[in-house]
């Protein structure tokens, strides 16, 4: 809930929020559940977990600290209280309080104290505490039963505002101190005008289709311009799981292939002979091989020895026969920073189903094609007509930081993303790594690099087409609300400053005009229709409704678009705030063309919730993590300070910022900085 001014009155936002609750009970209970689902017991499910304790007569709440790596049997610490030697957890608690652990040595011990000084104690003497909320990352069936609860229709959700919320939230009448100054929340939901906009034309190389409902068929159509797979490989990846192909010439990898390969074809793609296939050794199981590191080992050895280097294939197919946080990202790092290789991975699990195989098959096609240099599909001209008018660049700039599981000095990575020409269609990245609060609490949160990423952005655009764009409009990603003020303070000069490194052909400066719009999902604002002819099947808005009244700023010129289809649950729009404006976009031409442009999103056969420049930024940052996916998914990030110590933690965070600048190394392949290989 959040009270937000509007125009001559205040209002108050609510939304429906859910999240995973620990089960209150008996911790050790609760850890023996957890480990006979998962098999194993990570730090990060019980971090920052509060437990009360009753052994000293009187209930305690502490926080754990961490899981300790012995039980109550084999954990000692010296004591004074008991001759001043050692002793077991298991013996002092037998001794001390008379309680014999029925789990001394079948669970860890929790540490109740910190790093210093730690208070081990057995987890079975521990309680959870009911209405307790998790904070990490829920396991993914975990996740998946969360889905099916959180999904529900947007009328369920208001039911449930009106019906339950303003209670519990203290908005009824009987608020006493409401009351005392005189306020009151009008218990009926604001209604706000909205408008539909109409999708735009969809066109394939053999002309226009039908879009209904933010989507459309490509069955039987063909690319506008497909890619050259005349030189490819594929990368067998013998993990030792039961849906594995047994080597390059198993049947079934064949007609597996040629089914591929026939979907490519027919997309318009240039297919030539069967590809090269490689198949690595079985790999080392995760318990034999921590990290997975030999196991990374053979697949760059496998790559290098089947691949000529000085012809290396267009792309390269990776058979993966499961998930694994390891192996995924150590491919991608391997290809993308090392060899200078595209990828495209495919899960056996999915690829080889009979039932939905075709549609998987069109999906990695459409990846393909992009990473190729291809198009799949242009909006008409007169859909385009906002951005033909004059020499146009969009540019998408995101930024993502360490997650709390991160080892503390892990940086955050940045991501400029922009169109190479009038099509729209491709777009490069910059990729970056910069420090940040977490190292040095001088350093600033948002872009810092920004001039060197758009001077090579420009130049890029000035390769292909011989001039530099008169206009630029970036959507920025990522911003909260206040921090409009710092894209402005800090970002913006760097843009003006990167326009001055350039030139026109005559000598003169380059200045284009510059556009700022500012995008964002994460909001609580949900609307609903009103009418139920205005709505879709599942109760939400139809796409492209835009609201630019009502509930929008006071000041800025902002608007919310729910550009896509909502497949399930309530949509949720995403919000445009035009924050700097030298191209004096009108309110209809900035809605209009930003609708529009949701549907240029070259890996879908749909429209987009955010636009596309902002959608790349935030793929190419993902991707970019993966590159450091061993610190920033740390199994213990807390393992690395040295608390109560300021310059030894100081300290410990450079040394995590220095290696990850050393795996960084000089980024992208030079071979990949032209290309859309995040998608």
């Amino acid at each position: 809930m959040s009270v937000r001014p509007n125009f001559k009155q205040l209002m108050v936002n609510i939304n429906v929020c859910m999240t995973g609750f620990y089960m209150g009970g008996n911790l050790a209970e609760a850890m023996l559940e957890f480990q006979r689902q998962t098999g194993t017991l990570p730090n990060e499910f019980f971090d920052k977990l509060k437990v009360v304790t009753t052994h000293l007569g009187y209930p305690r709440k502490k926080t754990i600290f961490r899981i300790g790596g012995s039980t109550s049997r084999q954990q000692r610490f010296k004591c004074d209280e008991f001759g001043g030697g050692e002793i077991s957890v298991e013996e002092y608690f037998k001794r001390k309080y008379k309680i014999t652990l029925q789990y001394a040595n079948v669970l860890p011990v929790v540490n109740l104290g910190n790093k210093d000084k730690p208070n081990w104690t057995p987890p079975e003497i521990c309680t959870i505490p009911d209405n307790q909320p998790f904070r990490g990352t829920l396991p993914d069936v975990a996740t998946a039963a969360m889905i099916k609860v959180a999904c529900n229709p947007p009328a369920f959700n208001a039911n449930l505002i009106v019906q339950q919320g303003f209670t519990r939230l203290g908005l009824r009448g009987d608020n006493a101190l409401l009351n005392n100054f005189g306020v009151s929340v009008d218990p009926e939901m604001t209604v706000v005008p909205a408008r539909q906009l109409p999708p735009p034309k969809v066109t394939y190389k053999s002309g226009p289709l039908r879009v209904a409902g933010g989507s459309w068929n490509i069955l039987g159509v063909k690319f506008h311009e497909g890619g050259n797979m005349s030189n490819w490989a594929v990368l067998l990846v013998q993990d030792g799981r039961r849906n594995e192909f047994q080597g390059p010439s198993d049947p079934q990898l064949r007609a597996f292939l040629q089914g591929f390969m026939e979907k490519c074809r027919s997309s318009g793609m240039t297919v030539g002979a069967p590809p090269t296939i490689m198949q690595t050794a079985r790999l080392p199981s995760p318990a034999q091989d921590q990290g997975r590191r030999r196991a990374i080992d053979i697949i760059t050895n496998t790559l290098k020895q089947g691949l000529d280097p000085k012809k290396k294939p267009s792309f390269v197919l990776v058979l993966l026969s499961g998930i694994d946080k390891f192996i995924y990202p150590g491919i991608k790092r391997l290809c993308d920073m090392q060899i200078g290789l595209q990828t495209v991975c495919m899960l056996l699990d999915k690829a080889t189903r009979d039932k939905g195989q075709d549609q998987y098959f069109s999906n990695v096609a459409l990846k393909v094609n992009i990473k190729l240099g291809g198009i799949n599909h242009l909006l008409a001209p007169e859909s385009m007509q906002w951005l033909l008018s004059k020499k146009t660049m969009l540019v998408g700039i995101d930024v993502t930081h360490p997650s709390p599981t991160s080892l503390k000095g892990t940086p955050s990575i940045t991501a400029v993303v922009a169109s190479i020409d009038d099509k729209f269609v491709q777009f490069p990245a910059a990729l970056q790594i910069q420090r940040n609060r977490n190292i040095d609490k001088n350093a600033e949160e948002m872009v810092q690099g920004l001039v060197a990423g758009m001077v090579d952005r420009l130049n890029m655009y000035r390769q292909k087409n011989k001039v530099l764009p008169d206009r630029i409009l970036i959507y920025r990603d990522g911003v909260s609300e206040g921090q409009y003020g710092l894209v402005l303070e800090k970002e913006l000069p760097q843009v003006l400053e990167a326009f001055k490194k350039l030139s026109t052909p005559g000598g003169k400066p380059y200045r284009p005009t510059l556009s700022i719009i500012v995008c964002t999902k994460r909001h609580q604002t949900r609307t609903k229709p009103t009418n139920t002819n205005d709505m879709t099947k599942n109760g939400n808005n139809p796409p492209g409704t835009v609201i630019d009244r009502g509930i929008t700023d006071i000041y800025h010129h902002d608007f919310y678009l729910q550009a896509h289809f909502c497949l399930q649950g309530e949509a949720r729009s995403t919000h445009y705030i035009v924050i700097y404006d030298e191209n004096k976009l009108d309110a209809n031409t900035i809605q209009c063309g930003t609708n529009n442009a949701s549907y240029m999103y070259a890996r879908a056969t749909k429209a987009v919730s955010l636009v596309p420049p902002a959608y790349y930024a935030d793929l190419a940052c993902e991707r970019a993590r993966e590159y450091l996916s061993r610190l920033m998914n740390a199994d213990d990030a807390r393992s690395t300070t040295s608390r109560g110590d300021p310059e030894a933690e100081r300290i410990a965070r450079q040394r995590v910022y220095d290696e990850a600048a050393r795996q960084w190394g000089e980024g992208i392949h030079r071979d990949l900085r032209h290309t859309m290989f995040y998608i």
